[in-house]
Formats: structure tokens, C-alpha cells, sequence
């Protein structure tokens, strides 16, 4: 069992006593991470992988322990299939900047997906004329899996897909469309940015080719991320930019890139935020990632039973728990979504966010919500007594 009350201790951020339920947005930072951070800029700033001075040989050693640290988390191969990057959008810019793309091509995507994981994709295609194709859910988004065999075919390139949506908290099959897009020869990238940070994760049983990810979400510091590159396409997966760190060799004519990953991280890269997010890692493995998803769907179940149950206010996603992460997006009738969260903060000590969450595909397509909604969501360090005020707040405010 998750023991809330000594992971809030890690907090010190949480003794102000607001009630932070915005960690789909990104998440608090613990102090083992922070110290970690502070360690590397109090005892061995320098670059790395460039000097053989001891301080340039500590930091090389702690980046490169990170990888591992990331690799081990999500399941991968090896250090060598995790490129650092600074968040998730980064992650698919580089895997839609890396392939190589003809007016044969198709992407299939879905109507759920985060901007990064959608509008990307509308560039490929302004781009190089490819075909895009756009599944799409139910209300609650659930995804019929024959409608991902109709969208895949033998032209498909790329199937690019979330494995959690950061609107609905629905959780995403993604290990079954893998399948049915490996069928047809396509590659597979998941949207890991909202699916890492709360599930389990292990690439090589779910059998995707890239996963994207975001430290942010997940206990690290901000401007740190991860892509997971599997080893069938490492070495066809160009890098988004090269030059120094990046090399093996060059000539006045001619240049060989790196082994990976350190072809995909030119120039010096973000030391600390890395090193931290090896730290994060670290972090929720000695928490438990199955500890983490348990207390996850009981906030969850909370949160979702305490807002169904108003009058007055709806809800979006899953009804069942099960099928979700511990986040739910509401609106309440007659009131402006940006109104009820600032009501909420300004009145009640409760952060939340309000808005299109980055998803307008879904805002319009699925519900037509021209404001977008409410959304709270939380994380290992939140109680349930704080749902418990978050319903009861909500509750007020849609009874004037």
C-alpha cells in the first residue's frame, strides 16, 4: 500500500496547503530530485562526454547512469534506445523529421490525441502530400479495434497514437493497434506523455517502435524528456539535429554520426534536467509503479463517483475507473470552464486547469465544447480528502 502521508513529506512545496490537482499539466518535484539536481551544480558542473578532468568524468558518469535509470523504467533494450530530449513534443517532431517521406505514405492517427501527437502530423502531410487518416472513439474514449483495422492498411507508414489522453484519462489499447499496424509493415509511436508517469510501462511487451515521454509529468524537472527508439529502427531514424556530441568522425568531405544515443543529443545537452529525471526515475521505482496505478484508480474512483453524483455538472471519460487514470474533466452548467477554475483557486485553495488542454480535435469532434472544461488531476501525493474537497467545492459552485 502507497504510504500518501510520507510521500508528502518529499513535498515541501505541498505545506503551504493548497491542493494541487494539476499534474497532468506537470507534476511537483520531491526533494531527492531537486537535491540530485543541486548535487550536480554543487559538486561536478561541467560539460560531458568531453573532458577527462574528474569533474567532466562525474557528470558524464551521472548522465549516463540517467539513461539507464530511464531505460530500466520504461523497459527498454538499453541506454543506447532512450534519446533525452526536453518533453514529449520534441520526442514526435524528431520521429516526424527523421523518416524519410513520400506522397505514398499514410499516418493514422486518432481524435483524442494531444496538439503534439496531431497537428505534427498535419505538417507531414502539408509537407510531402502523404495520407492522414483520423480514427475515431466514442464520447468516453473507447476505441472500437476494427476501426483501427479499416484505417490501417499495406500503405500506412506510421500509426501515431496516446496511450492515455490527457482530456478524457481514458486508457488507450495500445498494444493491440500495435499489433494491427505491425501486420501491415507500419511503424508505431506512442504519446507516452500522460500514460508513463501513472501505468507501468514496459515497450518491449507493448511493441511499439517509439515512445514519447515527459519528465515533467513524471516527477522530474521541466525541460527533460525521453524517446524510446526500438533497436529495428535505430539505425534509420535520422537525428532532428547534429554537430558537436553527435560524431564519430569527420572529414573535410564527409561525417559518421555517433552509436546511439548520443547521435540524437547535439551539442551540450540539458545535464541537469537529465540527471534529475534519472533521479525521478529512481524515485517512483522504489515508490512501485503498481503502487502508483493502485492509489491512482482510488483517487480515481473517487473523484469520478463524488462529480457524477452532482447535480448540474457533467463529467467526461470512462465511467469505469478502471479504464482510466486518476483524472476527470467537468463542466458545470451555465458557468464559463475558466470561471469555475479560477472560483475554485481564488476561493477554495484548489488548483485545477480550464481550458482545451491542447486537444481542440476532441473539444469539437466529440462533444462541441467551444470553452473546452474543467480538468482535475492528480497524482501519488494527493489524499483523498483532497478529491473529497474538490467535490464539495464543486458542489458550491454549481449551486450559486
Amino acid at each position: 500500500m502507497l504510504d500518501v502521508e510520507r510521500i508528502r513529506r518529499d513535498f515541501p512545496i505541498l505545506e503551504q496547503g493548497y491542493i494541487y490537482l494539476d499534474s497532468a499539466a506537470s507534476s511537483l518535484t520531491p526533494e531527492p530530485v531537486v537535491n540530485k539536481i543541486v548535487e550536480f551544480y554543487h559538486e561536478y558542473r561541467a560539460n560531458v562526454e568531453r573532458g577527462v578532468h574528474r569533474w567532466s568524468q562525474r557528470a558524464s558518469e551521472e548522465y549516463e547512469r540517467a539513461h539507464e535509470e530511464v531505460a530500466r523504467f520504461i523497459g527498454a533494450p538499453g541506454a543506447e534506445n532512450v534519446a533525452m530530449v526536453k518533453n514529449t513534443t520534441e520526442a514526435i517532431n524528431l520521429v516526424a523529421n527523421a523518416l524519410d517521406w513520400s506522397k505514398e505514405d499514410r499516418v493514422v492517427t486518432s481524435v483524442i490525441e494531444h496538439h503534439s501527437n496531431f497537428i505534427t502530423w498535419l505538417r507531414v502531410r502539408q509537407r510531402y502530400g502523404v495520407g492522414l487518416k483520423v480514427v475515431r472513439s466514442s464520447e468516453e474514449g473507447v476505441f472500437d479495434l476494427g476501426e483501427w483495422e479499416k484505417a490501417v492498411d499495406d500503405s500506412t507508414k506510421l500509426v501515431a497514437v496516446t496511450h492515455v489522453s490527457n482530456v478524457l484519462g481514458c486508457i488507450v489499447p495500445v498494444k493491440e493497434i500495435a499489433e494491427i499496424a505491425h501486420e501491415h509493415g507500419a511503424l508505431v509511436l506512442v504519446d507516452g506523455a500522460q500514460g508513463v508517469p501513472h501505468i507501468p510501462v514496459d515497450v518491449t511487451d507493448m511493441g511499439v517502435d517509439y515512445l514519447a515521454f515527459s519528465g515533467h509529468k513524471m516527477l522530474g524537472p521541466t525541460g527533460s524528456g525521453g524517446l524510446y527508439i526500438a533497436d529495428q529502427v535505430l539505425e534509420e531514424t535520422e537525428p532532428l539535429c547534429i554537430g558537436g556530441g553527435t560524431i564519430a568522425d569527420v572529414s573535410i568531405d564527409d561525417y559518421a554520426l555517433a552509436v546511439p544515443p548520443m547521435r540524437f543529443e547535439a551539442g551540450t545537452p540539458s545535464i541537469a534536467q537529465v540527471i534529475g529525471l534519472g533521479e525521478a526515475c529512481r524515485y517512483l521505482t522504489r515508490v512501485g509503479m503498481k503502487e502508483v496505478e493502485a492509489w491512482d484508480k482510488r483517487l480515481a474512483n473517487r473523484l469520478l463517483d463524488g462529480l457524477t453524483e452532482l447535480e448540474g455538472v457533467e463529467v467526461y471519460g470512462p465511467q469505469d475507473p478502471e479504464m482510466r487514470v486518476g483524472l476527470a474533466t467537468f463542466n458545470v452548467d451555465g458557468m464559463n470552464p475558466h470561471d469555475v477554475a479560477l472560483t475554485l483557486d481564488e476561493e477554495y485553495g484548489i488548483a485545477t486547469r480550464s481550458g482545451h488542454h491542447c486537444a481542440l480535435p476532441l473539444m469539437k469532434e466529440l462533444f462541441g465544447l467551444r470553452e473546452g472544461n474543467v480538468r482535475a488531476s492528480t497524482y501519488l501525493y494527493n489524499t483523498l480528502e483532497e478529491v473529497d474537497r474538490l467535490v464539495s467545492a464543486v458542489e458550491e459552485i454549481s449551486k450559486g
